[in-house]
């Protein structure tokens, strides 16, 4: 079967990067809350949350859809973000059952395993997502996740392919993390390590585009091999690390909350406990093997958008 493919949050950042790469000699489409019309594939302006996803989805005679659309920055209106993550995925589910869709492809996060203390040094996929309430990211994954999983069993006739990225870098990457790595100074927190695991944007594409070709399912993490210590980062950015003590930050989160912006002080968990991902699932049994390492990753993105420090 040749797939028919659609795209959701096509215009996106990932979304337009593998619907140009796939377009080459497969049908693909797109849908996305922005017009665009300077890709190799239609775009069709459309929310995740309207139904009428199901019509282009029979209109256009498609086999396998890969759900990208997310709020990747959270709000200050948590009941939105809610509603495009976690009722949006639910729409696009409902969608492919009416149109008779064979293959959904979703990206998950690292983010889904939560921020904890007790997190395993290295995250299998068998480990318990639990997702973190104060982080809306987080906690949407978590609940699509177990969506998906409801899915599977009600509705096995749509077979899922998810992936768990952690930080995906590459030469044009820009949001939230990466403007850590572009401050003059890095931040640490003092008594942790604030281990990062970092995916090329590449590979993540490479990665996709072999699993929409091949029709497979499972669940993987997504990361290059080793991870990164936030001195370890700034010695490879060459720049100084400011330490911090934890009660400082949660202050700092506090009083950014008292003035109105999207934080809590229960986001130092960011920092404190990230969640180091075991690649060796996809590597073994999935047979994709990331071209770059965490460090490689995170040299090549230094390297191309300057947040190296002469």
């Amino acid at each position: 079967m040749t797939p028919r493919i659609l795209i959701t949050g096509a215009a996106g950042y990932l979304g337009h990067q593998l619907g140009n790469r796939l377009a080459t000699d497969l049908h693909v489409v797109g849908t996305d809350i922005r017009a665009r019309d300077d890709l190799d594939f239609p775009v069709h302006q459309l929310d995740i949350r309207d139904p009428a996803l199901a019509e282009l989805l029979q209109e256009q005679q498609i086999t396998h859809v890969v759900h990208l659309a997310s709020v990747l920055q959270a709000s200050a209106d948590r009941h939105r973000d809610f509603d495009i993550d976690v009722n949006g995925t639910r729409n696009v589910l409902e969608c492919c059952l009416r149109a008779g869709v064979r293959h959904l492809t979703v990206t998950s996060s690292g983010a889904a395993y939560g921020y904890h203390a007790d997190n395993p040094e290295w995250i299998d996929e068998q480990d318990p997502l639990r997702g973190n309430p104060e982080f809306a990211y987080s906690d949407h994954k978590r609940q699509i996740e177990e969506m998906l999983a409801s899915y599977r069993q009600g509705h096995p006739q749509l077979q899922q392919l998810i992936f768990r990225p952690g930080t995906i870098l590459g030469a044009d990457t820009r949001n939230q993390i990466t403007e850590l790595f572009m401050a003059p100074r890095l931040l640490a927190l003092r008594g942790s390590d604030s281990p990062f695991v970092f995916i090329w944007d590449q590979d993540v594409i490479a990665a996709m585009e072999m699993g929409l070709r091949q029709s497979r399912t499972g669940i993987y993490n997504m990361a290059g091999d080793g991870a990164l210590s936030m001195r370890e980062i700034a010695a490879r950015l060459n720049k100084p690390v400011r330490t911090l003590p934890v009660w400082l930050v949660r202050l700092g989160l506090q009083l950014a909350q008292w003035r109105g912006r999207p934080t809590s002080p229960a986001q130092v968990r960011f920092l404190q406990y990230r969640p180091v991902l075991s690649n060796r699932r996809l590597k073994e049994e999935f047979g994709f093997v990331p071209s770059k390492t965490s460090a490689e990753t995170l040299d090549y993105f230094a390297q191309c958008s300057g947040a190296r420090r002469p």
